[in-house]
């Protein structure tokens, strides 16, 4: 194994890392905007619950979007360093 190929290993887990990181905010995101629309009936907090659901839906869209391109992209990097 050489340096090269401990930096990519390291890489692909920095991005597993972040990409954890994506999904437990946007879960945050959505028990706290589920905790609002339950417990608390006036219509602000509604709105501001439902606006939290939808924050943390698109926080996890683009996080798995954002953890496939990088990972296409390490492993195009991968690929060019074994054609070198």
């Amino acid at each position: 194994m050489t340096k090269d190929d401990l930096g990519l290993a390291r890489t692909h887990l920095a991005n597993e890392r972040t990409f954890l990181a994506y999904v437990r905010t946007s879960l945050a995101f959505w028990a706290a905007g589920a905790g609002m629309i339950h417990f608390f009936p006036q219509r602000i907090m509604n709105y501001t619950g439902w606006f939290l659901l939808a924050s943390g839906a698109i926080i996890s869209i683009l996080g798995a979007v954002r953890f496939v391109a990088m990972k296409r992209r390490i492993g195009t990097s991968r690929k060019q360093k074994s054609d070198q």
